[in-house]
This record gives structure tokens, sequence and C-alpha cells, in this order.
């Protein structure tokens, strides 16, 4: 096919020449042949490079060279040109091959040490949050089965809680990776259907206090706002991702607002609080992987709301946060989608 396209060029860019040749003289048509050599060498691989190269020195010398459809030469002085044409075009598209390469193998390297560095930090980040809710687990069940006899049903409970704690800490880490390999693979396709935002914020809010939070988390949603065709699990990560971080990195008994609306086939959500808010320098940083606030608690792998982004712009959609003039912060979502008033859409 790219040999085909070779030929193609040349017989285009030969006709273009053959009508601007009373414009422009015969050796004009040479550099123009050659600007074609170099565009087929930034694109096409070696073999229709050279096909190019040596069509465009046979076609200067058929059709533009004086005497006119021959391949014989006038003057010495053509015969020379001819000669040096050839040599350029050979080199020009050879030399403009290689670099191509060269590049392609400079883009392969700085990726490939990309995904060493990527994992790297991966097996960083989780070292210890991956093995800190498998100890406790382990060390849980081991004093329920050595100790059960001695322990009082209040030891039990709490023992319980602890492995029921850790498991949804491990499953919530699991989840950021896959989410994140989803990401990565760039194969990320939401799956649309009618939603309910109330059902799906609801839901999130009843995963997130399963984990047990001193915040108090207040939802303004409008009954009657209409049913969005979006994808619902994308869209429940999101919002649990976004009250998981403002449960963490804010005081107990902040309050948390989560807010939604629907601007003509836009779904706005918001949430905010009124913490202490993210250092101005951190605001432009905090969707990266792996990206973590100087001053952090030990815990979290820096995920979470660079899948929120992941999934805010897999569906067609923006995310931005600000600090709030009061105190605290406020991320904002914009999703475009379709809208329906029809309740009964959601079950079809």
């Amino acid at each position: 096919m790219q040999l085909l396209y070779s030929i193609l060029s040349v017989g285009i860019v030969s006709v273009a020449c053959h009508f601007l040749s009373e414009y422009m003289g015969y050796r004009v048509v040479a550099f123009v042949l050659l600007i074609t050599v170099s565009l087929i060498a930034m694109f096409f691989d070696i073999l229709p490079v050279l096909l190019t190269a040596i069509l465009t020195a046979l076609t200067w010398d058929y059709f533009f060279i004086p005497p006119h459809f021959t391949l014989q030469v006038a003057s010495a002085e053509d015969g020379i040109l001819l000669s040096m044409y050839f040599v350029i075009a050979m080199v020009n598209a050879v030399l403009t091959f290689k670099i191509r390469q060269a590049e392609k193998e400079v883009r392969r390297k700085e990726k490939r040490a990309g995904a060493v560095k990527l994992y790297n930090t991966l097996l960083n980040s989780l070292s210890h949050e991956l093995r800190t809710p498998i100890a406790t687990i382990i060390g849980a069940a081991d004093n329920l089965q050595a100790n059960n006899a001695r322990l009082t049903p209040q030891h039990r409970h709490e023992l319980i809680n602890e492995i029921s704690q850790a498991g949804l800490r491990l499953n919530q880490q699991v989840e950021n990776l896959l989410n994140m390999s989803r990401l990565e693979s760039g194969f990320v396709q939401p799956k649309k259907d009618w939603c309910d935002i109330n059902e799906i914020v609801y839901d999130a809010v009843r995963h997130i206090e399963t984990n047990g939070v001193s915040q108090h988390i207040h939802i303004n949603i409008n009954p009657d706002i209409p049913l969005f065709r979006l994808d619902d699990g994308m869209l429940e990560q999101i919002i649990f991702n976004l009250l998981n971080n403002a449960v963490k990195y804010t005081p107990a008994d902040t309050r948390i607002d989560i807010a939604a609306m629907c601007y003509t086939d836009v779904l706005q959500l918001t949430i905010e609080d009124n913490g202490p808010g993210f250092p101005e320098q951190a605001i432009s940083r905090v969707f990266d992987k792996f990206y973590r606030l100087a001053e952090s608690t030990p815990g979290g792998t820096g995920l979470g709301l660079s899948i929120v982004k992941g999934f805010t712009e897999a569906m067609g959609g923006r995310i931005a946060l600000e600090n709030r003039k009061e105190g605290g912060a406020k991320f904002t979502i914009n999703i475009p989608a379709e809208t329906s008033y029809l309740k009964n859409l959601k079950n079809e």
C-alpha cells in the first residue's frame, strides 16, 4: 500500500509541475520533487522511499529536462545536475528515514523508562498500603482462631470489625489499581444507560459511611432532576473517590456538601467542604498519578483523584478544583449527557 501511495504521490506532483512548468524552470521542478521525497521519507518505510527517489529522478529526466520524453540529456551541465539530483535524492531519502527511525527508538526508550519508573513507583506506593490491611486481617483472624474461647463478645466484635475495615481498605486499593490499569490501557469505554443521580449519590454516600466517618455529609439534589444517560459505575466511582478524599484529608466534624444540577443537558456535580483546602501550588498537580501532598498522613497511593479525572474525561466531561473563599476545597464536575424526565426509561 505504501508503494502505491508513493507512486501516486510522484504522479500527482509531476502533473502539477507540468502545468506550472511554463512559470518555473525545469531546475525548480527538481526542488519540488526533492520535497516530495522528503515528505514520503517522513512517513513511509525505506523501500517506498527509495522507490520515490528513483521515480522522481526518472520523471524529472523524462518529462522536464530537454529534450522532453526521452531519457537522453542534451547538455553536460544537465547530465551533471541529473546525477547530482539522483545522489541527493537517495541520500535525502535514506537520511530522513534514518532520522525518523532514531526518533522512534528514542521514544521507545523513553516509554520503556517511563514504564519502569511507573512500575517502581507503584511498588513503592503499594508496599505499605497492601501489606497493612493484609497484616491486620491475618492478625485478627489468628486471634479469633487461637483465643476464641477466652474472647469476650466485645473483643470478638472488635476483631471482626478490624477484619471488615481492613478488607474494605484492601478492596479499595485493588479497585484503584484495576481502574488505573483500565485508564492506562486506553480502552476505557463508558457503558451508557439511563441513571438516577439521586440513587448513585446516595449509594456512594452509604458506601463511604460503611467505613465510619466523623464528617457530616449533606446531599442537596432536586428530587425532580432528570435521568442522565451515563456510565453509572464510573459516576459512582468518581463520587466515592472525591468523598473518600474529603473524608481522609479533613478534620472531624467537617461539613461535606454534595450537589447535583442540570444545565441544558449537562450534569454538574459539586463536592465541597469547609476543611483546610489545598495549597495553591498543589492545585494544578492533585490529579497527577501518585501525587500526594507533602503534609499528607500516611496511607493512600495518590491514585484516587487521577482516576476521578480519567473517568470524567472518558465520559466527555471536565473537572476543576478550587479553594473556597470561606475556607475548604470545591470540586466541580461537568459532564454533557442526554437527559430525560421519564423515570420509567431507567428500567427499559
